[in-house]
């Protein structure tokens, strides 16, 4: 993904018709067993654009608290889908909303693959650092080592100290990003190459 800068999400063209404001990316990260029985995990990622959630509408408290075991408001508009089952974790199924927080925003779009994996990274760090406080916003760094623990060791094993600032970077290069859009100039991915490990196919494919 890091390696995919020419390509990138883009909202609808309906949809740029009718925002005033910017279009930010919500992500759902959700962990699936094929069949009950098996040991190995797959990861979907589910994405949609945040919508401001109504002060009068049912259960807005409950989207607002930044909970990330709730999906995003945006999914009470339309079916959700089955294989997410409303979030709810299962014996073959874990789901995380990624939050809105300061350290980590949410994405604007449109948004590359390469700063989208920088923005996954950052969520994942910033979930770690809070695996001890006993909250909500750990989960998603408790799963991930569930469901991947030789990549979580080597992860640990070859950590380095630059990668506990990627949510800045990510903030820093989002930020550049968008500026750079509006004055025309090509987005500097560079930076991401280097803390987040590309997908490089081999002679398999």
């Amino acid at each position: 993904m890091a390696r995919l800068s020419n390509t990138r999400i883009e909202p609808t063209v309906e949809a740029m018709a009718i925002s005033k404001t910017e279009l930010k990316l919500r992500t759902v990260v959700q962990f699936i067993k094929p069949h009950p029985s098996s040991n190995d995990w797959r990861t979907i990622l589910w994405f949609s654009m945040d919508h401001p959630v109504p002060p009068n509408a049912p259960g807005a408290s409950r989207h607002l608290s930044g909970n990330p075991n709730l999906l995003p408001w945006s999914y009470t508009l339309s079916p959700v889908p089955v294989l997410l089952r409303d979030a709810a974790d299962t014996q073959v199924s874990k789901t995380f909303t990624i939050p809105e927080s300061d350290t980590v925003p949410l994405p604007t779009l449109p948004i590359s693959f390469a700063n989208l994996a920088l923005y996954l990274q950052a969520a994942l760090d910033d979930s770690r650092r809070h695996s001890a406080d006993g909250s909500n916003l750990g989960k998603l760094g408790k799963v991930v080592q569930m469901c991947y623990p030789s990549v979580e060791q080597n992860f640990l094993e070859f950590d380095v100290p630059e990668r506990s600032s990627v949510s800045g970077l990510f903030k820093r290069v989002i930020g550049r990003g968008h500026k750079d859009k509006k004055k025309g100039k090509q987005t500097n991915n560079e930076e991401t190459y280097q803390l987040v490990t590309p997908f490089v196919p081999d002679e398999w494919g």
